[in-house]
This record gives structure tokens, C-alpha cells and sequence, in this order.
């Protein structure tokens, strides 16, 4: 009772082609490439959201201050 061998698989793959249809077996491949490449996405938006957070607190809290003050300095300026 070894592993199955690649002739195990085709027939297994022809017996699914044949019971579910190959337009239903490219409709489920096509949502679930859809998925992955969702669940992708959403990883990366939360690896970069917590990329930011992190660098949000590696900021001093007078540089934010101090980066602020200069923008309303400008502000003033143009005015």
C-alpha cells in the first residue's frame, strides 16, 4: 500500500472532469485563485499597517510636534 503513482492520479483527475464538468472545475479554480490572491493582499496591508505603526513609535513625540509648528510657520508665510 505505497503512494499513488502519476497513472493513479490521472485517473482520478479524468473521474473528477468527468462527474463535475470541466467549465465547473475552471470556475472553482478561478475563486479560489481569487481567494488566495485576496487572502495575499490582505496580509500585505496588514504586514504594512503594522509596518507604519511601528514606525509611528520609533518617532519622537517633539518631532511630530516640531514638523507641525514648521507647516503652520509656512502656512502663515503664504498667507
Amino acid at each position: 500500500m505505497g503512494s499513488f503513482s502519476i497513472w493513479h492520479w490521472l485517473i482520478v483527475l479524468l473521474i473528477v472532469a468527468l462527474v463535475f464538468g470541466t467549465k465547473k472545475l475552471r470556475n472553482i479554480g478561478t475563486d479560489l485563485g481569487g481567494a488566495v490572491k485576496g487572502f495575499k493582499d490582505g496580509m500585505k496591508e496588514a504586514e504594512d499597517g503594522a509596518a507604519a505603526t511601528e514606525r509611528n513609535k520609533e518617532l519622537p513625540r517633539e518631532t511630530t510636534i516640531d514638523v507641525d509648528a514648521k507647516e503652520r510657520a509656512k502656512a502663515q508665510d503664504l498667507r
